[in-house]
């Protein structure tokens, strides 16, 4: 089978990783780009004995790994972006393990094989990984979800991290006067809402009045990642994972990434 229909299936959720550890989406894709550039001239780097999605984590891991300045634990402090700020928080091999367990769904042991360390050095990084992401800044959450039980979850969630919720919207006009009123530092949004709102819309109309990142939580993800612009940096499937939520969250506020007014559903 050729290579680019092994990797062709696996690119979706790999923009979504490169988007998490670059802290945009401009230069996660410009990564994966590389990495099938360097596929084209390479393709011997390219293990066909893994498991496809694997292997293909595994080669972009190398491209990743083998920038210099993807290496790099430090940042100069007058650099203007929040990322680069808080870069030092979580270092780049700990960052990667926490991403790769977390949000990614892979064991460890196969994390463990992707960045090309033992099950030890492993379980190493994602200790340091834990240690570094509690030490974030706290924030106000607000919760636009119009199913209670998951609302009471993902309350319960946030709270374990240290976040203080400022409360749940289950419509689109409730989400917008709630933003309004309370300013929060992150939002996570459903899509299809109780009254048969959008919580897309919601969104969009609230990136319209100021910045502030958002985490859409939804059965539909069909509906954002469409390979259009613009879309948006964080993206969780229901049902949805514990520690995938958890991890999504630390990394929205490590990254101080704020979403694009004007994402589209697909046609």
């Amino acid at each position: 089978m050729p290579i680019t229909a092994l990797i062709a299936p696996q690119l979706p959720l790999l923009r979504r990783y490169a988007r998490a550890l670059s802290g945009s989406q401009s230069s996660g894709d410009a990564h994966v780009v590389a990495m099938l550039e360097a596929l084209v001239v390479d393709p011997s780097g390219f293990d066909r004995t893994l498991e496809p999605r694997l292997a293909t984590y595994r080669y972009f891991s190398t491209i990743w790994n083998g920038n210099p300045m993807n290496r790099v634990a430090e940042f100069d402090e007058s650099a203007a972006s929040i990322a680069e700020r808080r870069i030092d928080a979580l270092t780049p091999l700990p960052r990667q393990a926490f991403l790769l367990t977390a949000v990614e769904g892979f064991s460890p042991w196969d994390a463990a094989r992707i960045l090309g360390v033992d099950a030890d050095a492993f379980a190493e990084l994602l200790d340091e990984a834990s240690r570094r992401i509690g030490e974030q800044v706290a924030a106000s959450v607000m919760i636009i979800e119009d199913e209670p039980i998951i609302a009471m979850d993902l309350e319960s969630l946030v709270e374990q991290l240290g976040h203080t919720v400022v409360g749940n919207a289950r419509t689109r006009a409730e989400a917008v006067e709630m933003a309004r009123r309370t300013k929060p530092g992150l939002v996570l949004a459903d899509i299809r809402l109780a009254d048969g709102s959008s919580g897309l819309d919601a969104v969009n109309e609230i990136l319209g009045e100021f910045d502030v990142p958002v985490i859409f939580i939804t059965a539909y993800p069909e509906m954002l990642l469409t390979g259009t612009r613009p879309e948006p940096t964080f993206l969780i499937a229901k049902p949805f994972r514990e520690d995938t939520v958890k991890a999504v969250v630390s990394q929205a506020l490590f990254f101080g990434t704020t979403a694009s007014s004007g994402i589209r559903r697909s046609a």
